[in-house]
Order: structure tokens, then sequence, then C-alpha cells
């Protein structure tokens, strides 16, 4: 199959999630182009089965903002008709979803039909699309995909509460390279770069963005070191990123703290790290603790949106009600404090992150394209 992949190239779940599945794809000879505004970050390299199209949004001073919905539906149009792409699979409902209804309609004037499968992350559907400015749209663009799959159960009873969607959603779940991502024990990390050996090492990674409650993390971590050694590795980059800094100080904890920024090196940083913490206010799905989980990471994470389908009460960590900071510093020492314990909680999270496997969750997809295919034939 020909198949173009839209989505967004930042360091978010969703643009991972394309990127890696479009790179197993290719791997799986299918035939795959990546059309975007810059190269996807996973997008390391490039092999004879992938391309990348950047989608370029001239300026004009009559744009009070540039219109990017335009340039990409007009690139996908041009890149359908040069390289005969047999599909869409857009990631987001907008903008992608719906530049990619206006090109199947300017294709469809020229005689072409191309299928569009659209997949649901959560932002577009639980803050962008829900806002009255844009919620007709998202709505449009969702009915109007030939398929429809969200990330989650969880996202998908969002979607269909909160949209008068007439379309089904089908629930494929997002997914892991275990390959790539698992950690070999017979190779040892070197914590001792990071921390002393009687440390625990404790990390978190996100956009730093309100709903991944930050300061939740760290006051988490400030229970958690009161009662072991502990270290805190803090991932990523963000609008509460200086806040952080700042809360650090005051409890007096700077020296135990240590903040990377954005990383492509995360499978290294998780091979140090003992406990992962997520209490996010919700995820749609929680790619972030599944990662950890394949690195043979326990989490501790709130139980909103997608969370309690990834990570297993009791089983690769535990679940609190957001907001329940005392829980969940309660539940990370009873992880962290026996050698046993702890060994025990990471076995289960690697067994955990096995049903997630790519090599589980792309067939799934495979055959969703092939029926979509199916349906212009």
């Amino acid at each position: 199959m020909k198949i173009a992949i839209v989505c967004y190239p930042t360091f978010g779940g969703s643009g991972v999630v394309a990127t890696e599945l479009g790179l197993e794809l290719a791997r799986r000879g299918h035939e795959i182009h990546f059309i975007t505004y810059s190269q996807p970050v996973r997008l390391a390299l490039l092999s004879p089965n992938v391309y990348y199209h950047e989608v370029n949004v001239p300026e004009y001073p009559l744009f009070h903002y540039q219109p990017y919905e335009l340039a990409l539906s007009s690139k996908l149009v041009d890149m359908v008709k040069l390289h005969r792409i047999e599909l869409l699979h857009v990631h987001y409902a907008i903008p992608h979803a719906y530049a990619g209804y206006m090109a199947k309609q300017m294709l469809k004037d020229e005689g072409i039909n191309i299928p569009m499968v659209t997949t649901l992350h959560g932002t577009d559907i639980t803050l962008v699309g829900n806002h009255p400015f844009y919620k007709p749209a998202v709505t449009f663009s969702i009915n109007k995909s030939d398929f429809v799959t969200s990330v989650s159960q969880s996202l998908k009873d969002d979607t269909l509460k909160l949209f008068n969607i007439k379309n089904e959603i089908e629930v494929i779940p997002n997914f892991i390279e275990l390959d790539k991502n698992t950690n070999d024990p017979s190779i040892p990390c070197q914590r001792s770069v990071m921390a002393k050996k009687n440390e625990r090492i404790i990390t978190h990674i996100s956009n730093f963005r309100k709903v991944k409650r930050i300061p939740d993390v760290i006051k988490i971590f400030y229970n958690i070191q009161k009662e072991i050694p502990a270290k805190l590795m803090m991932v990523g980059d963000g609008p509460e990123k200086e806040k952080a800094e700042y809360l650090c100080q005051e409890l007096g904890i700077l020296d135990k703290v240590i903040f990377f920024g954005n990383s492509n090196e995360i499978d290294k940083i998780l091979c140090l790290t003992d406990l992962f913490l997520l209490p996010s206010e919700t995820e749609s799905f929680g790619l972030a603790a599944l990662e950890a989980m394949a690195c043979r990471v326990p989490v501790i994470s709130s139980n909103s949106g997608g969370l309690p389908e990834v990570n297993f009460e009791g089983v690769s960590g535990y679940l609190s009600d957001v907001g329940n900071i005392e829980e969940m510093a309660q539940n990370s020492l009873k992880i962290l404090k026996e050698d046993a314990t702890l060994q025990t909680f990471k076995e289960n999270a690697l067994s955990v992150a096995k049903q997630f496997d790519i090599k589980n969750i792309l067939p799934l997809y495979e055959a969703l394209y092939q029926k979509a295919i199916n349906k212009y034939l």
C-alpha cells in the first residue's frame, strides 16, 4: 500500500505514534509518505520506503494568521497525484482531518477517490476540539472521515459524549516497539552518572503543560525523598518548567532534581529509572507510561482518562485520584523501599507492556487500511 501520514512532527505522543507506525509499516514493505511542516523528531533516518514532504506556508501581509490547512490540503492533492498514494491516515481531527477532507473533495473533482482514516489522540477532542469555535469543524471532520480510530476506550467515550458523531469509532491502542525500547538486563546502566548507589531514581517525562500537574510530580518526590535517598529526573520542556524549578528551590530539593529539557535519548534515561511518575489531570492513553513500562519501569499515575487501560493497579504500578499526592507518595514507597518488591514490579511492568507491542497492534491498522481501500474499489 502507498500511505500518506499526516501528523504533528513534535515531541508529543501523537507525533511519536504516527512516526513509529509509519516506520514499521515501511519495514513491512508499504510505501510511506510523511506530509507535515517539518521532519518528525523520531524520523532520524529515511529508508527506501519512507518519504518526507514538507508543507510550506507562504507568508502574505493580507493574512494575520497563515492558512496552514489550505497549504496542507493543496500539498496532499499534489502528493496523491504525483506518488499515486492510495490512502490518507491523518492524526488529529483538526486541522489534519479537516484539511484531508478538503483534499479528498479536490481530488474527487479530478476523478480520484481516496479513503481517509482519522486517528483521535486526545487534545483534538478534550481540549481544542471541545471549544465552541472549533466544535462544528471537529464534528464535521470526524463524520466525513471514512474510518475513525481512537487510542483508548476512554477517549472514544469522551468523543461520543462531547460530539454528535455518526461514524463508528474503533479503538486501536497506542503501542511500543519492544525490540527497540526494552532494556537488556545483561547490559548494566551507568546509574553512577546520575545518582549514588543507595539512591532510587525517579523520572517524569512530558511537555510540561498544566494538564501534566508538574507541581504534583515535585511534591510526590518531596515526600519520597524524606523517607528514602532519591533523585528526580525531569525530562521535557514547556510552560510549567520554570515554576517547577522555583518550587524545587522553595522545598530545598533543587540539588536532588535534574532538569534535562527535551531529549532524544529517552531509552537511556529510562534505563537508569526505578519509578515513573505521571499524575496528570487526564491522559487520553498515557504513552509516556507505556514507554517507561517497556523499559521495566513501574508507574505511579492518576486514574484519569485512558491511564487505567495501560497502568494495571497493583501489577505495573498504582493509580490514585487526581491530586492525591499523599497516596501517590505512599504507593511509590511501597514499590521502592524493598529491592525484591521493586524487582517484581519491574518485571510486571514489562509483562504488561508486551501486550502493546507494535507487532500486536500494527495488523489492526493494516486490516483497517485494506477495508478503507476496498470501500472505493
